[in-house]
C-alpha cells in the first residue's frame, strides 16, 4: 500500500505550476538589463526568473520523498507541459473573432503564445526539462547517500550545477537549431541563464533548509535511495 503524505500533492501542484508559467514566460520575452560580464551581454529569457524554483522543489521532493516519487512528479510535469503546448497549438489554429483580430490579432498570438506551441520550443523545452530534472534528482539522491544525509547545501547546489547546466545547454542549443533564437545570442543565453539559475538556488538555500526540515518533521519521512532503480522511464513508485 502506498503511503500517504500531507504535502506531497501540494508540492507537486506548485512544481507543475512553476514549470508551465516559466515556459510561457520564456516564449514571451527576452530580458536585457544592459549589464555585461567580460563583454558578454547578460540577456536571458523571462522564464529564467521563475524556472529555478522548480529545481528547488525538485530538490525538496528528492530529499524528503526520494527519487521514485520525484520521478512521478517529473513525468507529471512533462505530460502537462506537452498538453499545454498542444492546447496552445489548437487554439492558434482556430479562427479568431473579428473584434479580437482588430485589437490583438493572430500575429500577436503567434508571436507570444504561438512560441509555446512551436515545434522548436516544444522539442527544446521537453528534452531539456527531461534531461535536466532527472539529472538533478539523480545527483541529489546519490549525494545524499554519499554524504549520509549531512551538508544539505552541497546536494542542493551540486545537483543544480549539473541539472541546470544540462537543462540550459540542451534548451538553448536545440531552440537555436530550430530557429527559435538566433545563434548569435546562444552563448549569451546559456551563460546568463546558467549563472542566474544557479545563483537563485544558492540564495534560496536557507529557505530550502526550512522547507526540507519542516517537511521531514511533518511527514515523518527522510528517504534514502539505497535500493532505488534510477531508470527514468519506470513510472511506478
Amino acid at each position: 500500500m502506498t503511503r500517504g503524505y500531507k504535502f506531497y500533492d501540494t508540492i507537486t501542484a506548485i512544481f507543475v505550476a512553476v514549470l508551465l508559467i516559466s515556459n510561457i514566460a520564456s516564449s514571451a520575452k527576452i530580458v536585457d538589463w544592459g549589464v555585461s560580464l567580460f563583454g558578454l551581454p547578460l540577456a536571458f529569457d523571462a522564464g529564467t526568473l521563475l524556472f529555478p524554483i522548480s529545481y528547488i522543489f525538485g530538490d525538496v521532493l528528492t530529499e524528503v520523498y526520494g527519487y521514485r516519487r520525484s520521478r512521478k512528479v517529473i513525468w507529471t510535469g512533462f505530460a502537462l507541459s506537452a498538453l499545454m503546448a498542444a492546447i496552445f497549438w489548437i487554439v492558434g489554429r482556430l479562427p479568431g473573432d473579428p473584434e479580437w483580430e482588430a485589437y490583438a490579432g493572430q500575429a500577436a498570438y503567434d508571436a507570444i503564445l504561438g512560441g509555446v506551441s512551436s515545434g522548436g520550443i516544444i522539442v527544446a523545452s521537453l528534452i531539456a526539462y527531461f534531461a535536466g530534472e532527472f539529472s538533478n534528482s539523480y545527483v541529489m539522491a546519490k549525494m545524499k547517500i554519499l554524504t549520509r544525509g549531512r551538508w544539505l547545501w552541497t546536494r542542493t547546489i551540486g545537483s543544480t550545477l549539473v541539472g541546470e547546466g544540462v537543462d540550459t545547454a540542451f534548451f538553448i542549443v536545440i531552440a537555436c537549431a530550430f530557429g527559435v533564437f538566433p545563434w548569435s545570442i546562444a552563448l549569451t543565453l546559456i551563460v546568463t541563464n546558467y549563472i542566474f539559475k544557479v545563483g537563485i538556488e544558492a540564495l534560496m538555500t536557507p529557505i530550502t533548509y526550512q522547507i526540507v526540515n519542516g517537511l521531514k518533521r511533518v511527514e515523518h519521512e527522510d528517504y534514502y535511495d539505497y535500493d532505488t532503480d534510477f531508470n527514468p522511464f519506470k513510472l511506478e513508485v
